[in-house]
């Protein structure tokens, strides 16, 4: 039970934040059926670990560790598509468009339709570029850099987490930027289309031509974001690691 049971809940932690395989639209089952399968997958290839009583405090802190480690490696993750998300709201915003609100299936909330245009769009990209592949070989690494054993939990991981969550804020920017400085060139134009003729309407003009402007600059954006998102994916997967590694140790 032991060899089975402390990977199958690090990977069961680990769906219930995923922004790919754990996506909140899947049901309950398929997420439990997905990681009984990858337990029984990935616990034979292991290194032989110390025997663990279960029922014993023991086998409670190993829990605890497991739930932390499978935690940590999603967060990373999520973070990805929350940037995506973030990059879609600036765009949205200076587009007009912020009222317009699609379903989220990834965070289960209502969303603007750019954000979740973009949160689309990325997940498909990582979808083509094998980014599920590169998830379960990232989790079965981290049992090789985190073996399952009774050890302290420390603190430096949380640590990477949180530096981690402040790239929301600048992927998200430097995504949105290019779409961003052209919204903000034509909102200058008409402003000097405006002072020059006050008899204009800039309501009824302003609005369709920073809509066109915006998404014809997001149309020739949209070609660098493959780019953009494997990148940062790779970053992710990277950084879990490391919040994983940080999170065991003295």
């Amino acid at each position: 039970m032991a060899l089975f049971f402390f990977p199958f809940v690090r990977i069961l932690a680990w769906l219930a934040v995923d922004p790919l395989l754990g996506n909140r639209s899947a049901p309950n089952s398929v997420r439990l059926g997905l990681a009984l399968v990858l337990a029984v997958a990935i616990a034979p290839t292991l290194p032989p670990a110390q025997p663990i009583t279960l029922v014993s405090g023991e086998g409670l802190i190993v829990l605890l560790q497991q739930i932390a480690v499978g935690l940590a490696l999603g967060f990373t993750l999520r973070i990805v598509f929350a940037a995506m998300e973030l990059a879609g709201q600036f765009i949205g915003m200076q587009m007009g468009l912020s009222m317009a609100t699609l379903y989220d299936p990834v965070n289960g909330a209502q969303t603007p339709a750019i954000g979740q245009f973009l949160v689309l769009t990325s997940a498909l990209v990582l979808f083509a570029m094998d980014g599920h592949h590169q998830v379960i070989a990232a989790l079965w690494q981290s049992f090789r850099d985190v073996p399952i054993a009774a050890t302290p939990v420390s603190g430096r991981g949380f640590l990477v987490l949180v530096d981690w969550a402040g790239t929301i804020f600048s992927t998200g920017l430097h995504i949105a930027l290019p779409v961003t400085a052209a919204l903000l060139t034509a909102n200058i134009a008409l402003g000097m289309m405006t002072r020059a003729a006050p008899q204009l309407n800039i309501f009824s003009v302003g609005f369709p031509i920073t809509l066109g402007a915006g998404f014809l600059t997001l149309y020739f954006a949209i070609l660098y974001l493959p780019v953009i998102v494997e990148r940062f994916w790779r970053q992710a997967l990277e950084t879990g690691l490391s919040a994983a590694r940080g999170l065991i140790g003295p």
